[in-house]
């Protein structure tokens, strides 16, 4: 039976199924685990195709969703009366038919590298076809490394992430201002906390309609393995592999030229579609307090097909972020029957992965005024890969929810720590970032770990294999009991927050 029919069976009968290797659970799982995990494998079925943003799988999915809070007895939060607020997005991609990207060392000569492989670009709307400039590399691109000599020249960066130097955005400002006609980043082979990831799913930009370009688009932006770098330099008599570990290690690095010509051909579309956030509301019990909302919230997009890893092209999002808006129906179902004392706002965003578009786009136009929103509990990157003894709480240091978490997890034995990495920019990359930018309390959650321990090896391994990836799937090994503890937090907390009598505050602006 085709996937697509197997699905609309599924959304109609309301029957959890998945297709595909599913990872068993253990005897004994309590029935509220049962349940999560098979409405995790109906979003993460094959069928729901990865739930790209404005795709017809998202679609799918937000039907099940829609379905689901409904079942639940929670009301529609929309708009119009309805389930669904519609983001209107803008997209500019880089094909990979008709994109080619070489370095011409002479006419008969040339170095070639494979399109999201080896190297990708960075979509803007006007990102020109074509790029035709010598090219050298300048260290880490701060401003005092990219003087006039660089003006319609390819900048080669060193891409750190460390503290003390150059950012993303300083090296394209940087770069801009020398009049440079694109720089190339290099990945930095050291920064093991979170490894670059190839291939890179596709090269597409997406925002929201009427936003600016970001970056500015008078520059093209590319990324180069530190795999390509050496391929890049080969044959030159210049060292990539001393380039590679100074810059790993945060040591000066000269600048040099680059025999060659960089030669880009660049296939650009462009498209405009929208894509819905999903929103239900279950009002509050407490005359008092009803007014107050508490969001609770989960991204339901995800990748959907890109760039094969191991010969597989879907990229399923189980754990990214299929099982936590799973989390929130369950927590949705629990409560059905008796409330909180506020009102609780359940979100399921769209286009987190393209930039958290879906949760901006709530923000600046909520559905209920925006002064009765208290805070967001956001649920994403959990990893729950191993037991349950401490949680990292992103924003932890910035609003009272920190004590709420603290109060709900001493009892579990479940310490909850400060980001121990915040250069890998994590109070950044998900959806209560809007919420905090707005002044509006908001967390995130991840599993903690100590150095050097067993636990600490497999969240790295997660990241290396399955994070972006394919193989982010229902057969993947993960700690069920450990998922299990955190979904039980989670309720907690949940309740904590909306049946307290004072609703949290900010103690520092993010």
């Amino acid at each position: 039976m085709k996937s697509w029919l197997i699905c609309a069976l599924v959304l109609a009968s309301g029957v959890a199924w998945g297709a595909g290797a599913s990872l068993a659970l253990p005897e004994g799982t309590d029935a509220d685990t049962r349940d999560w995990w098979a409405k995790t494998a109906v979003l993460a079925d094959v069928g729901m195709e990865g739930r790209d943003t404005g795709s017809a799988g998202y679609a799918r999915a937000a039907d099940y969703v829609t379905g689901q809070l409904k079942a639940a007895g929670l009301e529609p939060a929309g708009e119009h009366g309805g389930w669904r607020q519609t983001v209107p997005l803008t997209e500019a991609r880089i094909e990979t038919e008709g994109t080619s990207i070489n370095v011409l060392r002479t006419r008969s000569a040339s170095v070639r590298f494979q399109f999201l492989y080896e190297i990708v670009v960075r979509a803007t709307d006007a990102l020109p076809a074509e790029i035709d400039a010598p090219l050298a590399f300048r260290g880490y691109c701060s401003k005092a490394e990219l003087g006039p000599e660089m003006k319609g020249k390819v900048a080669v960066c060193f891409g750190t992430r460390r503290a003390g130097l150059p950012t993303a955005a300083e090296r394209i400002s940087a770069a801009e201002a020398a009049g440079a006609a694109a720089i190339v980043v290099v990945d930095d082979p050291g920064f093991t906390i979170e490894p670059a990831r190839w291939p890179a799913a596709y090269a597409r930009t997406v925002r929201i309609e009427g936003d600016p370009p970001v970056p500015a688009p008078a520059l093209a932006v590319f990324n180069l393995s530190s795999a390509g770098f050496v391929k890049l330099l080969a044959g030159t008599g210049l060292d990539a592999a001393g380039v590679l570990e100074a810059g790993a290690a945060k040591r000066p690095l000269r600048g040099f030229p680059i025999p060659g010509r960089f030669s880009a051909r660049l296939h650009r579309t462009q498209r405009r579609y929208t894509s819905d956030n999903v929103l239900a509301l279950l009002p509050g019990t407490d005359p008092k307090l009803a007014r107050e909302v508490l969001v609770v919230s989960a991204h339901l997009d995800g990748y959907g097909y890109g760039a094969a890893v191991d010969g597989d092209t879907l990229y399923k999002g189980a754990f990214d972020d299929a099982a936590y808006v799973s989390t929130l129906i369950r927590l949705a179902e629990r409560r059905r029957a008796h409330g909180f004392r506020r009102s609780v706002l359940f979100a399921a965003f769209t286009g987190e992965e393209k930039g958290l578009l879906g949760s901006t786009w709530f923000v600046r136009h909520p559905s209920v005024p925006r002064e009765r929103l208290i805070a967001d509990i956001n649920l994403d990157m959990i990893r729950p890969l191993f037991p349950l003894k401490a949680l990292t709480m992103l924003a932890m240091s910035d609003s009272s929810l920190a004590a709420a978490a603290r109060a709900v997890g001493a009892p579990r034995h479940i310490e909850i720590r400060a980001d121990a990495e915040p250069e890998r920019g994590l109070l950044h990359r998900a959806d209560h970032w809007p919420f905090l930018e707005a002044g509006i309390p908001a967390t995130t959650f991840v599993f903690a770990y100590d150095p050097n321990t067993q636990a600490e090896r497999r969240y790295r391994e997660w990241y290396r294999l399955r994070y972006h990836r394919p193989q982010d799937d229902m057969s993947q090994p993960i700690d069920i009991a450990a998922a299990a503890d955190f979904n039980r937090f989670f309720y907690a907390l949940a309740e904590e927050v909306a049946d307290s009598e004072a609703a949290p505050v900010l103690e520092r602006s993010p």
